[in-house]
């Protein structure tokens, strides 16, 4: 069983992947024509992906 930090950090990673899948598939296309709001989304999507690497990080740490 995992201890609560170890499970918070893989439940915010999934949430973190379904936020950049969004923001990809969703958020990108409905921001056509809209510049300020591409550059917002594309800044998140930025974001999101630090995100990613550095909980993906810490969830390999701890699972040894």
């Amino acid at each position: 069983m995992l201890d609560n930090n170890t499970y918070n950090l893989i439940e915010q990673l999934a949430q973190e992947h379904k936020s950049l899948w969004r923001i990809k598939d969703e958020y990108m296309k409905d921001a056509e024509g809209h510049a300020d709001c591409q550059t917002f989304w594309k800044k998140m999507e930025q974001d999101k992906e630090e995100h990613i690497r550095d909980l993906t990080k810490l969830v390999k740490e701890h699972l040894k």
